[in-house]
Order: structure tokens, then sequence, then C-alpha cells
């Protein structure tokens, strides 16, 4: 049996989520093939009640049944798959378990303090800038993003106190970043960093910083051109805390 239950265990399942551990353990070799759509279909329940069966059990949540079950396939396209799958839930709960949220609350209230908000990017992640940047302006913000090296450059030495530089770097080692966090910090700027690396030198020029979670696993690595989902969720939850705060605030 792939979850096992004891007496205890089986007390605290209702009857619909026991017919869902028993289906489970019944149709284990077919199961790493399967969404928990597709489970919730066969035993007449919902996704909700086979993510509640197997917490009860146990178990972290159907992502960690599902790699359980890969480990025994034979299938190696499976097993591929999953584990891409697994790359991607261990970035995104990283990032959010590692998430100060006080830390957070003080990036999000230097953002709606500022007069104006500069994006500074480079490269693959200039993808990421330009949404933020879309989604602030479309909240009524003053938003300059900023791909250039050479007008970042110019713009970090013209700035005035009551702006904010947000800088996004995956791996924190552009050095036209670092050289305009250090010229907006001479400025008396704000300097708000999200990066994946705690090593970077952006850090030392910044006021808040949010450091992400990069899985060791490069799939193209020839080219830098890793995957941004960590600056993606940052960027997302600063944008939807900003959306509820504007909502409850009118």
């Amino acid at each position: 049996m792939i979850i096992e239950i004891n007496s205890k265990i089986a007390e605290n399942l209702s009857k619909t989520e026991l017919g869902v551990v028993n289906y489970i353990n019944d149709n284990e070799d077919k199961l790493s093939e399967l969404s928990i759509v597709d489970i919730a279909f066969e035993t007449f329940s919902s996704p909700a009640t086979v993510s509640r069966a197997i917490r009860k059990c146990g178990i972290n949540g159907f992502n960690e049944l599902r790699y359980k079950l890969t480990a025994k396939t034979e299938n190696t396209e499976v097993k591929d798959l999953n584990e891409i799958m697994n790359k991607s839930l261990i970035e995104a709960t990283s990032v959010i378990e590692h998430m100060s949220i006080p830390n957070v609350l003080n990036i999000l209230h230097t953002m709606k303090d500022a007069k104006r908000v500069l994006i500074f990017s480079r490269g693959p992640t200039h993808l990421v800038a330009q949404e933020l940047s879309m989604k602030l302006q479309v909240l009524d913000f003053f938003v300059v993003d900023v791909e250039d090296p050479q007008i970042m450059r110019i713009m970090s030495k013209n700035l005035q106190e009551d702006e904010v530089v947000i800088i996004l770097s995956l791996n924190g080692e552009t050095k036209e970043l670092i050289e305009s966090a250090r010229n907006a910090k001479l400025r008396g700027c704000k300097v708000i960093t999200l990066c994946c690396s705690s090593s970077s030198e952006l850090f030392e020029y910044s006021d808040y910083t949010w450091l992400g979670y990069k899985h060791s696993h490069i799939a193209i690595r020839n080219y830098e051109v890793t995957s941004r989902l960590p600056l993606y969720i940052m960027c997302r939850i600063l944008v939807d805390f900003l959306v509820e705060n504007i909502e409850h605030r009118d």
C-alpha cells in the first residue's frame, strides 16, 4: 500500500475520504499518471476531498504522493515529467516558506509612498519587470521600466529621495545593476532588490531585500535562460497585496 493507515487514522477519515484512500491503494500501478481531478472523478468526490484525505494520512499533499509513486514506476517519461513538476513545486514552496512577512510589508509600504518607481532589470528577467511594470501602472503607480544599461546608469545618478528603485535579478551579478543600485543609494533613494542569490553585492546597496529560491537543476545550460519562476512569484505577491489594499481602502 502506498498510503499506510492504522485504526487511529481510519477513525479520523469520513466515509468518502476512506473511499479515496482505498482507491489510491487499489490503483497504485496507474496512479502516477493520474491527476487529482481524475481521482476525484473516479471516487465521486472532489479535488479538495482527495487532498484532505491524503493529508489526514500524514502525506503533505497530492504532489508528495505522486512523487512517491513516481519512484516506483518503470516509465522513464513519467519519472522525468514528475521530476520537472517537483522542481517547480520546490521553487514555489521555498519562496513562500522563506518569506519574511514584516520585510515584504516594508517593501510594499515603501512602494506605496514613492513618488516614482523605477524598475531596473537585464536579459530574460526584463520579461518579469515588464509584467510588474504594467500591473503597477494599472494600479496608478508612476513607473519607469529600464533595461538599457546606459540609461539606467544615467538615471540612477539623477534620482530624488522620494523615488524608489526596484532591482530584479536572478543571480545578482550583473555589473550595471550593481552600479545603478550604488548610485541610487548615494542619491538617498530607497532601493529594493528581489534576487535569488544570497551572495549578491546588490544586497550591500539595498534598503530592503527579498531572497528567492532558485533550483540547482538548470534545464538549458548553454544559455542564460534559467526559469524566472521565483521572481514571478515574488512580483505576483506584491501586486496581489497592493490590489487587496486598494480595494479595502476604497
